[in-house]
């Protein structure tokens, strides 16, 4: 897809998905042989439930229906979230993941996993696992540190307030 592309979309559909209550994350079309594949990612800070998908997916179909966009052929539109590893690039990312373990590539070379605890404009404080019952550590990292930084998938989260809360208002 060229740049040309991928700014128009982007200009076309981020309106309609702002006007919904959520953020356009990324746009990529794929060509699969003569099908096309037109895969929308959205989110927002409470999270994009199922109602909302399907809400910007209603209007992002009728506005491309409506334009040329997407040229003559044929293609298939795909909206959905981040999914549970999520690369971190925009702030919003890190304040999303605020109480999640991240997987860090600094720009130093070094890799760090971490929980973020807080985040601010200048970077993120975070709390280092102990290591062989070591206690965990707390470390401040800059923005301008950071490489690369992806969401961890944790089978045994670390619960928090907000978890025991929601659970005490299930079982009430």
């Amino acid at each position: 897809m060229s740049t040309t592309q991928s700014e128009r979309l982007r200009e076309l559909l981020e309106p309609l998905v702002s006007s919904q209550g959520l953020d356009l994350e990324e746009i990529e079309v794929d060509s699969v042989g003569r099908k096309r594949v037109l895969r929308v990612v959205v989110d927002s800070d409470e999270g994009a439930d199922l109602d909302a998908i399907a809400d910007v997916s209603r209007a992002l179909s009728a506005k491309l229906d409506e334009t040329d966009a997407m040229g003559q052929g044929e293609y298939t539109l795909e909206v959905g979230t981040p999914g549970a590893e999520r690369e971190l690039k925009e702030h919003r990312h890190y304040v999303r993941a605020t109480d999640r373990l991240v997987r860090f590539q600094l720009t130093s070379g070094d890799e760090l996993v971490a929980r973020i605890l807080t985040v601010d404009e200048d970077g993120i404080d975070l709390e280092v696992p102990g290591v062989k019952g070591r206690k965990a550590t707390a470390r401040r990292i800059a923005f301008e540190d950071i490489d690369k930084a992806r969401v961890q998938v944790e089978f045994n989260r670390k619960s928090n307030e907000n978890d025991t809360d929601m659970k005490e208002e299930e079982e009430a």
